[in-house]
C-alpha cells in the first residue's frame, strides 16, 4: 500500500505491467460491466454541455435511449453513472461500434478532433485504475482491477514492453491528481520495480 496525502493507492498500481491491446480488446471495457461509467458531479455538466457536439456520432438506438433516460442516471451502488444501451449488450450510450468492431467514445473523438476541450469521463481515462472516494474520511482508494479475460492481452503486452500499470496511465493520473502526486508515485515506483526509469 502507498498513500499520497489523502489517497491510499494498491502496490499493484506500480508493480503489474499493462498496456491496452485495443486490436484484441476493441474497446470492450465500454461495454463489459454492472453498469454506466461512473461520473463525478462536475462532469454531470461536462455531459450535458457537450452532448449536442457528440449527438450525430451516436447511433440512432443510442440517441432514443438518452432522450428516454436522460444524460446519465443514478445506481445504487456506483452512483451516477452514463446510461447503456440494454439492446447493444449494454454498450455506452456515448460509445459507438465502427464497421470493424472497434468501439470508440464519442467524446473522446470529439475530443481529438478539437470539436469539445473535455476528453471523457475520468474513470474510463483512468481504467483498469478504479479510483473511489473512502468509505470513512476524505480519502480515495485507487487500485487496479482489469478485466480477467478482456484484458489479459493488454496484461501480457505491458510485460513484454515493461510497461508499469501507472506509466501507462500517466495522463489520467495527472489530469486526476496533478503533476506533483505522479511524481511522487514515481519516485515511490522506482524502490517498488528498480530499473524502470527508462520505461516511458
Amino acid at each position: 500500500m502507498i498513500v499520497i496525502d489523502n489517497v491510499i493507492i494498491s502496490d499493484e498500481v506500480v508493480s503489474k505491467k499493462f498496456v491496452c491491446d485495443l486490436g484484441k480488446c476493441k474497446g470492450g471495457c465500454c461495454e463489459d460491466g454492472d453498469a454506466g461509467a461512473p461520473l463525478s458531479n462536475e462532469e454531470l455538466e461536462e455531459v450535458r454541455k457537450n452532448y449536442a457536439a457528440i449527438e450525430h456520432l451516436l447511433p440512432k438506438a443510442a440517441v432514443k435511449e438518452v432522450a428516454k433516460k436522460g444524460f446519465y442516471e443514478y445506481h445504487a451502488e456506483f452512483g451516477w453513472v452514463t446510461p447503456t444501451l440494454p439492446s447493444d449488450n449494454e454498450i455506452c450510450v456515448y460509445a459507438y461500434r465502427e464497421p470493424d468492431g472497434m468501439i470508440k467514445c464519442a467524446f473522446e473523438q470529439a475530443y481529438l478532433q478539437g470539436t469539445i476541450s473535455w476528453r471523457k469521463p475520468i474513470s474510463c481515462h483512468l481504467y483498469p485504475i478504479i479510483a473511489k472516494k473512502g468509505t470513512h474520511g476524505d480519502y480515495d482508494r485507487v487500485n487496479y482491477d482489469p478485466r480477467e479475460t478482456m484484458c489479459r492481452p493488454a496484461c501480457q503486452l505491458g510485460e513484454r514492453l515493461q510497461v508499469p500499470v501507472y506509466k501507462f496511465l500517466k495522463e489520467p493520473l495527472i489530469r486526476k491528481y496533478g503533476e506533483e502526486f505522479y511524481n511522487t508515485l514515481d519516485a515511490i515506483a522506482q524502490e517498488y520495480n528498480p530499473g524502470d526509469e527508462d520505461a516511458d
